[in-house]
């Protein structure tokens, strides 16, 4: 595997970490029926492009 193919690699595992994490944040957000932290956690995933 070239340096191109690993840093493409862990840019998509890294994404793919920060997409898990996110919405186990929303979830728990919405549990605690938090809507400030809902919103601002919509605002990161969108400003992510991840949602």
């Amino acid at each position: 595997m070239n340096r191109q193919e690993t840093l493409k690699n862990a840019a998509s595992a890294h994404r793919a970490s920060l997409r898990k994490s996110l919405e186990r944040r929303l979830e728990l957000a919405r549990a605690k029926d938090d809507e400030k932290l809902l919103r601002q956690l919509e605002a990161e995933a969108s400003y992510l492009h991840i949602q």
